[in-house]
C-alpha cells in the first residue's frame, strides 16, 4: 500500500523523510557520515511493513551473493512456476530439481525448503517477527539452514525497517567503512566504533556507507 503522506513516489519520500529525519539530524553532525548526508540527501530505505514475510525471506535467500537484477529474475521464475504468491505449501509441493531449475544453487534450494518446513510446522513464526526485538529475530532466522547473520541483518533493515543495524558481514559495509573512516575494518573493533559513533541510527549510517561507494 501507499506510505502515509500522499501517494506514489512523493509520499514515499515524505514517509522516509519522517522516518529517518531524526537519524539524519544526528548523523549530519558526524565527522565521517555528515558529508555523505549532505551529498546523498534522505535515506531511501522503505520498510515493507505489510509484506508477506515468508515470501520476503525466500527473496532474501535468493539474493545472497547475487546482484539485485539477477535475484529478481530468479524470484520471478519461481513465482511463475508456482503461479503467484510464494507460500510454504507451494514450495514443499515442488521437487528440489524444480526449485533448482529457476537458477539457484543447491544450498539455496535446501535453505528455501527448510524455511518452508520450519514455517509450516510453526517452528519459525514468520507472522510475529515484526513484534520481536532485533536479537530474537536474528536467533529465529539463523535457526533456518542457509540463513546466516548477513541475511538476518538484511531482513531486519529492509523488511522490518529496524533503525539500529550494522551488518558487519556485508562486503559493501566493510569497504565503505574503510573508505569513509580511513580505518581498517575489523569485525569487532569496527562494530564497537559504529556503536559508539552512530547508535541508535546504525541502519541509516550503513545506508550512507553503501552510498559512499557509488
Amino acid at each position: 500500500g501507499h506510505a502515509p503522506g500522499g501517494n506514489g513516489r512523493n509520499g514515499l519520500l515524505r514517509y522516509n523523510f519522517l522516518m529517518w529525519s531524526e537519524a539524519e539530524k544526528f548523523l549530519r553532525k558526524d565527522k565521517y557520515i555528515g558529508p555523505l548526508v549532505k551529498k546523498w540527501g534522505s535515506c531511501t530505505i522503505t520498510p515493507k511493513l505489510n509484506i508477506d514475510y515468508f515470501q520476503g525471506l525466500v527473496g532474501d535467500i535468493i539474493g545472497q551473493q547475487l546482484s539485485g537484477r539477477v535475484a529478481d529474475v530468479i524470484e520471478s521464475r519461481l513465482k511463475d512456476k508456482i503461479k503467484g504468491r510464494i507460500t510454504p505449501d507451494k514450495i514443499l509441493n515442488l521437487k528440489d530439481e524444480e526449485v533448482r531449475s529457476c537458477g539457484m544453487a543447491w544450498s539455496k534450494v535446501r535453505a528455501i525448503k527448510d524455511l518452508a518446513l520450519k514455517t509450516k510446522k510453526g517452528e519459525l513464526k514468520v507472522k510475529i517477527l515484526n513484534k520481536l526485538p532485533d536479537e530474537e529475530v536474528r536467533k529465529e532466522l539463523i535457526a533456518v539452514k542457509g540463513i546466516g547473520p548477513w541475511t538476518a541483518d538484511m531482513f531486519l533493515m529492509f523488511k522490518l525497517g529496524r533503525p539500529d543495524i550494522f551488518p558487519v558481514e556485508d562486503l559493501g559495509i566493510r569497504k565503505g567503512f574503510e573508505k569513509v573512516t580511513g580505518k581498517r575494518f575489523d569485525k569487532v573493533k569496527s562494530a564497537k566504533f559504529a556503536e559508539k559513533s552512530w547508535k541508535p541510527h546504525r541502519t541509516v549510517a550503513s545506508w550512507y556507507l553503501w552510498r559512499s561507494l557509488e
